[in-house]
């Protein structure tokens, strides 16, 4: 468990569960509004890419 208790005593703000839990549901809204149309597609176009890429290396090695 975390020490919530600051050197005087006093609770830090920063462990507070309702401003964790404010912070985590807040945060993935603004930033993943913007990647959620995009962001998988790209990825699974590079990922794509790179298959065929290693495909055809090493095709290209066992046939030389």
């Amino acid at each position: 468990m975390a020490n919530t208790q600051g050197p005087q005593g006093h609770q830090d703000p920063a462990g507070n569960t309702q401003m964790f839990r404010a912070f985590v549901d807040e945060g993935p809204q603004a930033a993943g509004s913007r990647q959620a149309s995009s962001g998988p597609r790209i990825g699974l176009i590079v990922g794509v890419i790179a298959a065929v890429v290693i495909v055809a290396a090493v095709a290209w090695l066992a046939l030389k």
